[in-house]
């Protein structure tokens, strides 16, 4: 893997249920278990798949016009059996509007294409989560 290839995050416990993960860039956000205003893990995981295909679309689609709306909704079930915790049924709604006229025509013209695409190829959050990619947890020495 070179370092091109290679994302990375560092989470560090902040406190009881509070945790910051921070990029390579050194780009930070908090999260945590504790049920405050934070989000949860799960919750940045509905994040990571709705914010890498709006960004795929938004760059598909903001060629041709800038949306008077963009929002998208991603839901899924956290349920507990026999393979442990998990979500199912994630699901992805897009709710998108453009001004009136050719270029908005256009932009709504390539919008169920740019959304499959992204689903189908692109976002690297969802493709991931589709194809089962195994995680690898390890114990450092301390």
């Amino acid at each position: 893997m070179t370092d091109d290839n290679l994302r990375r995050v560092t989470v560090e416990r902040t406190g009881t249920g509070h945790f910051t993960a921070t990029n390579a860039r050194g780009g930070t956000i908090a999260f945590g278990t504790t049920g405050e205003d934070e989000f949860t893990p799960v919750e940045l995981l509905l994040a990571a798949i709705g914010g890498c295909t709006a960004a795929d679309v938004d760059v598909a689609t903001g060629r041709h016009a800038e949306p008077t709306r963009f929002t998208l909704t991603v839901t899924g079930d956290k349920i507990s059996d026999e393979h442990g915790n998990r979500m199912t049924d994630l699901a992805v709604t897009f709710s998108v509007a453009f001004p009136d006229g050719e270029p908005g025509d256009r932009a709504r013209a390539i919008l169920p294409r740019a959304v499959k695409t992204s689903h189908d190829r692109l976002c690297t959050v969802s493709r991931t989560i589709e194809a089962g990619t195994p995680v690898t947890v390890t114990v450092a020495d301390g």
